[in-house]
């Protein structure tokens, strides 16, 4: 029984750590649906505000009404007591005390209200501020997520192409030696050529002094003696 208690308490363990893997790989996701769903509270927040405020709105316009009707009917109290009619500035009295403690009831529905309506509106106020700050915070690990990928990327890239980078590296030097052996042989080429020509043959007979040199006045003056003799 121990034994399968550590294999349950081992399973769990494991399973409790599969999860958190599961949400450590897409917490991004999980930390942005928060926020929708943050919104969406809010959403609704500011519904049920917005008829919190109505039943405020009307309370006060209630409140204000009954207080018109107070001094409406204190006017009518005096003029009953001026004309001696203590019996009708009696029922008058009765009314005002009625809608007195009517005010009273109504004042504190209004005042409740109130009280709510600015509740609600700083816990909204407050809301709205932690929402956008999140949705900062989610902009920042989205970039830092994707700066952390292209970097990861040009790592992974460089280790595994580093030979690959080698490789090209030889083989632009043999394509340079290749191109280089041909433009020497060019160069060979061209100097067989000027070797192998008229041009160079008379060249080198006129520098030994051979074959149609040019003549020099020493060499005609010397033939045309030659000739007299």
């Amino acid at each position: 029984m121990s034994i399968f208690k550590k294999v349950m308490t081992a399973i769990r363990g494991g399973a409790s750590e599969v999860g958190e893997a599961i949400i450590d790989s897409n917490a991004t996701r999980i930390f942005e649906q928060e926020i929708r769903d943050a919104e969406n509270h809010l959403t609704k927040a500011k519904r049920d505000l917005t008829g919190v405020m109505a039943q405020q709105m009307a309370s006060s316009r209630e409140v204000d009404r009954i207080k018109r009707e107070i001094t409406e009917h204190e006017g009518y109290a005096v003029q009953a007591l001026e004309k001696g009619d203590e019996t009708l500035a009696l029922a008058v009295a009765e009314k005002i005390a009625s809608l007195e403690s009517e005010l009273s009831g109504q004042q504190q529905s209004l005042d409740s209200f109130e009280g709510s309506a600015n509740r609600l509106k700083e816990l909204v106020k407050k809301s709205e501020r932690q929402v956008a700050e999140h949705k900062r915070q989610l902009s920042m690990v989205k970039t830092t997520e994707s700066v952390q990928k292209a970097t990861s990327a040009i790592t992974d890239n460089f280790s595994s192409s580093n030979s690959k980078l080698l490789s090209a590296k030889d083989s632009l030097e043999r394509i340079k030696a290749k191109q280089q052996k041909f433009d020497d042989q060019m160069k060979a080429a061209e100097i067989l050529e000027s070797e192998n020509s008229d041009t160079s043959l008379e060249a080198q007979l006129k520098e030994a002094g051979i074959g149609s040199a040019d003549a020099s006045a020493n060499s005609v003056l010397d033939r045309i003696k030659a000739k007299q003799k």
